[in-house]
C-alpha cells in the first residue's frame, strides 16, 4: 500500500504553512465536506456547486496542492485518492488569524464591529453572538 504521506503540511509554525488560493480553498471545501476522494469527484462537485472547471485544470491544481503540502495523495489504488493535509478548523483558524492581523491589526473587536455594521444580522444570529460573548465572559473568570 503506497501512500504519499510525506507531503504533509509543515508543522514548525503556522506562518510556514502555505496559504491556499481561492481555487485551492474550493477544492479543500469539497474534500472537507465529502471526505477523501478522486480528482473526478472533486471536479464534478466544482462544476455542480461553483463554476465550470476543466478536469485537466482540477488535476493540475490538485497535484500542485500535493507539492505545496495542502493535500495528501494515496496512490495505493488505480484511482488516486486525495485528502486534505490539515483539518478544516485548523486551516480556517490560520486564515482567519492572518486576515484579522493584516486587515484589522489583530483586533477582533474591530472585525466584529465592521461585520455587524456591513451585514444584515438576523435576530437569531445576534442571539447566538450574545450567547457566545456570555460564554466567553464566564470562561475568562
Amino acid at each position: 500500500m503506497k501512500a504519499d504521506k510525506s507531503k504533509s503540511m509543515p508543522s514548525s509554525s503556522s506562518s510556514d504553512r502555505p496559504e491556499p488560493t481561492r481555487s485551492e480553498l474550493e477544492i479543500l471545501q469539497v474534500l472537507w465536506q465529502h471526505g477523501p476522494n478522486t480528482v473526478r469527484f472533486v471536479n464534478e462537485r466544482l462544476n455542480e456547486d461553483k463554476r465550470e472547471v476543466q478536469y485537466a485544470s482540477t488535476l493540475k491544481l490538485m497535484q500542485i496542492m500535493v507539492d505545496k503540502g495542502l493535500l495528501l495523495r494515496d496512490e495505493s489504488q488505480v484511482k488516486h485518492i486525495y485528502s486534505p493535509a490539515s483539518e478544516e478548523y485548523k486551516t480556517k483558524s490560520l486564515l482567519l488569524d492572518r486576515f484579522v492581523d493584516s486587515l484589522f491589526n489583530g483586533s477582533v473587536s474591530s472585525l466584529m464591529l465592521h461585520l455587524l455594521d456591513n451585514k444584515k444580522t438576523s435576530q437569531s444570529e445576534l442571539d447566538a453572538i450574545r450567547e457566545l460573548l456570555e460564554k466567553s465572559k464566564k470562561d475568562k473568570k
